[in-house]
């Protein structure tokens, strides 16, 4: 049997699927309310669009190691597997993937901001400069 060949599509397709993606209005509530809003940007992306205010940034390639709530190189904000965690990179694709690998890790309410930070500003919602 030869590898299983997907698209970059279908793998979004189903990191996606079942899984609830607040826009930027319902995370900003969500994140007033105590969830975490996790910014993967790499700092070229975030010095070039901006950052959300009090978001943790995290990149990418670290991740999961700092959210694994039984990892540890995990960050104090790692409290547990029912931390609700909503990860943003610029469009909301990245984040799909990335918040589908933080469910297998069993934090089983991580999702991704629908849109991304691009959606975020466009809502008008608070940013700084990059």
């Amino acid at each position: 049997m030869g590898p299983v060949v997907t698209t970059i599509e279908e793998l979004v397709e189903r990191a996606r699927a079942g899984v609830h993606r607040p826009g930027p209005q319902e995370a900003y509530r969500e994140a007033a309310a105590g969830a975490l809003l996790v910014d993967i940007r790499p700092v070229a992306q975030r010095a070039r669009e901006g950052a959300i205010p009090g978001a943790l940034v995290v990149e990418r390639n670290v991740l999961e190691w700092r959210l694994d709530p039984a990892g540890s190189h995990r960050i104090p904000e790692a409290t547990g597997h029912d931390l609700r965690v909503i990860v943003v990179c610029s469009e909301g694709y990245a984040s799909s993937l990335a918040a589908a690998s933080l469910r297998e890790l069993g934090l089983r309410l991580a999702t991704d901001l629908d849109g991304g930070f691009v959606a975020w500003a466009a809502a008008g919602l608070p940013t700084t400069a990059g």
